[in-house]
């Protein structure tokens, strides 16, 4: 399929007609070699946000499946009022709109034979939709809405779109999906296995024709009320899983209301509240140690600690102390031996020696010289010995350890201050219990209803799919009926025939599923490779054939979590995905991504714009801002951009245009 056109008319903000070539581009010369593949697959659209880039995308999905395009089942009324939301709203020369039109044209190959489609759906407000199909330029016109749409469906199924037609901010959905229920989806519409399972069914329709036709009455009576049973059963699984559907979204509902009361709660000091009685607990014993490191304190500073607050003073003390303990000591020195010169004199008083004399006064004159001016020094502390090695203990030993007991009690103090001070503002914060109770009231009994919900939810589940058991296993009695009949009765040529492809595609379902799912696997590999960077995870994956249960391993075989995956690890790996289930299909569609890079950094963008974009498919549609693909962007694959157009929106008329060139590139620019 090659989308060449797509024509807008007061579709969402694009007031008028407005026509917009698609076409890829002819290969040119390029510095990467003499020519750049067989096309240049790439159209570029730029937009600011609101501009209108996702309605291009809306367009062409609205376009081709109508209905199906609003991913949500819509009845009538709803589908018309959702139709009439995307008439223009914009008002300008000729009033507001009132209708709205999306012409959609494409080339599609089938059966080796090219043709060029052309979808024209229109609609006014308030009105249902018209549907027109033109084949090389000649209305079909034997085709009704519904038989245009089926068509459609058949030419691009919805479900394959989906992986070719996405959002790029979007598609991590693909990641975080545990149940398999999307790949394997993808898988069975892209492999054809759909049709397989199709053609199953039309087959079993005609073994039970068959086989109904010649069975005796009493077997028919048996197989009717059996089949009869089995309706039944069918139908109460169906209601049952739509009661559940019913209970799933009251679940929702009410989680939004607890979500809300509990934003409230928050607003109103909830937070707080809940922790009060802890934090007064906590106050309480805070005090009590605050007053425990105040005694301390005060037992300290009755004690040595002072002595330790004046430093330098207590140290001219002890000089002083020093000195004095010296002086005496040289004055009790000079008084024991000037008592023992006294005794001295007396006995050299009976000698006769003239000497004598003169060796007294030498003796006298070398004290005096030793002694100086002691004598005349006076003594201001007059303390004893003892009590000056007590000072000393006190102020060198006793008055350090007072300080270092106190500064710890001091720094804990504060501590204990400041813990104080932070627990009391937030027992300020906290709001009366009365206050919040009610409200925590509410929120428990929501809470109460959402759990008995669940349960609910979970019971209709299991019924449901009790009433399925019981339904396959009617099936199956009535299947074992029709084979006893079969058994019995004439096996002309196209039963058995029937009965031996039935079996056959079940072997040819089972043998191809493995081999895509092996060739899935491969080409997720590669492509995983080629677009995340050095740093991220080396994935592989293996997939269950029968569940699509998709497990990622890194190098080391360890199953990684996808949930636990950054955001735009998420979006590589769906995006490897989507180009592995592409190639793996064989399928050749375009691909239009909006907002391609806006999850991703700048290593991811690196890899994508290079190694995804120029290859992803013979047409790629890129709806970007101009912070996703830039200027360097530009440059890295302007080799394979076919045209680029920039979409502005006017402020006073509420509308936008679509211009050739791209933000910064003019027209002509952009047609060189």
């Amino acid at each position: 399929m090659l989308i060449t056109k797509l024509t807008l008319n007061n579709f969402r903000v694009f007031r008028g007609v407005h026509e917009i070539d698609l076409r890829p581009a002819p290969a040119v010369e390029t510095t990467r070699g003499p020519v750049c593949g067989t096309e240049r697959p790439i159209i570029l659209f730029g937009g600011l946000n609101g501009a209108g880039k996702t309605s291009i995308l809306t367009a062409v999905r609205l376009a081709l499946y109508g209905r199906q395009s609003f991913g949500t089942l819509l009845n009538n009324s709803e589908y018309i009022e959702a139709l009439s939301d995307l008439i223009h709203k914009g008002v300008g020369h000729g009033g507001v709109q009132d209708n709205a039109s999306i012409e959609l044209e494409f080339i599609y190959s089938q059966n080796g034979e090219e043709n060029t489609y052309k979808v024209i759906r229109s609609w006014k407000r308030g009105k249902k939709d018209q549907l027109c199909l033109e084949k090389d330029g000649v209305t079909i016109p034997e085709l009704n809405y519904d038989q245009c749409q089926g068509f459609l469906n058949e030419l691009i199924p919805n479900g394959i779109a989906d992986l070719f037609f996405f959002d790029g901010e979007k598609i991590a959905e693909l990641a975080e999906d545990e149940s398999g229920n999307v790949l394997k989806t993808a898988v069975r519409r892209l492999l054809g296995i759909d049709v397989i399972a199709k053609l199953k069914a039309d087959l079993n329709i005609f073994l039970k024709k068959q086989g109904s036709s010649a069975v005796t009455q009493s077997l028919r009576q048996e197989i009717d009320t059996l089949d009869a049973l089995r309706m039944a059963h069918e139908s109460k699984a169906e209601q049952l899983r739509g009661d559940a559907d019913i209970i799933d979204a009251s679940i929702s509902l009410v989680a939004k209301d607890i979500q809300n009361l509990e934003n409230k709660l928050s607003q109103s000091g909830g937070a707080w509240a809940k922790t009060r009685e802890t934090e007064q607990t906590r106050v309480e014993a805070l005090l009590k140690e605050k007053a425990e490191l105040e005694k301390q304190i005060r037992i300290e500073m009755e004690g040595s600690l002072p002595f330790a607050f004046a430093p330098n003073s207590i140290k001219s003390l002890l000089s002083a102390i020093d000195k004095e303990q010296e002086t005496k000591q040289k004055l009790n020195f000079g008084r024991e031996l000037d008592s023992f010169l006294d005794t001295l004199r007396e006995k050299l008083s009976f000698n006769l020696s003239k000497s004598a004399p003169a060796a007294m006064d030498a003796i006298k004159d070398s004290l005096e010289e030793h002694m100086g001016d002691i004598s005349s020094q006076s003594l201001l502390l007059d303390i004893s010995d003892r009590q000056a090695n007590t000072i000393h203990y006190q102020i060198n030993t006793l008055a350090q350890q007072s300080f270092k007991q106190f500064d710890k009690a001091r720094k804990r103090l504060k501590i204990v201050e400041d813990e104080i001070d932070n627990a009391s503002e937030n027992i300020a914060r906290a709001p009366e219990e009365e206050q919040v109770q009610t409200l925590f009231s509410k929120v428990r009994e929501l809470d109460k209803k959402k759990e008995k919900l669940i349960t609910e939810y979970h019971h209709l589940l299991e019924s449901a799919k009790k009433e399925t058991r019981s339904a396959l296993e009617t099936a199956r009695q009535i299947q074992r009926l029709h084979d006893k009949h079969r058994d019995q009765s004439n096996k002309d040529q196209s039963v058995h025939n029937a009965q031996s492809t039935i079996l056959l595609l079940d072997r040819f379902t089972e043998q191809l599923t493995k081999a895509r799912v092996k060739q899935l696997e491969e080409e997720f590999v590669k492509s995983y490779k080629k677009l995340s960077r050095k740093e991220d995870l080396q994935l592989t994956a293996a997939i269950n054939p029968v569940s699509f249960d998709v497990e990622l391993m890194d190098e080391h075989g360890i199953k990684i979590n996808r949930k636990a995956m950054s955001a735009g690890e998420k979006q590589i790996y769906a995006i490897s995905i989507l180009e592995a289930l592409g190639r793996t299909s064989g399928r050749k569609l375009p691909i239009i991504i909006d907002t391609p890079l806006g999850r991703l950094d700048s290593n991811h963008r690196d890899k994508l714009v290079e190694n995804y974009f120029p290859t992803a498919s013979h047409q790629v549609v890129i709806l970007s801002t101009d912070t996703e693909i830039d200027k360097n962007y530009i440059n890295l694959i302007q080799d394979d951009i076919a045209r680029t157009y920039e979409i502005r929106f006017d402020g006073l008329t509420k509308s936008s245009k679509i211009v050739e060139g791209y933000f910064w590139k003019t027209k002509k620019e952009a047609s060189v």
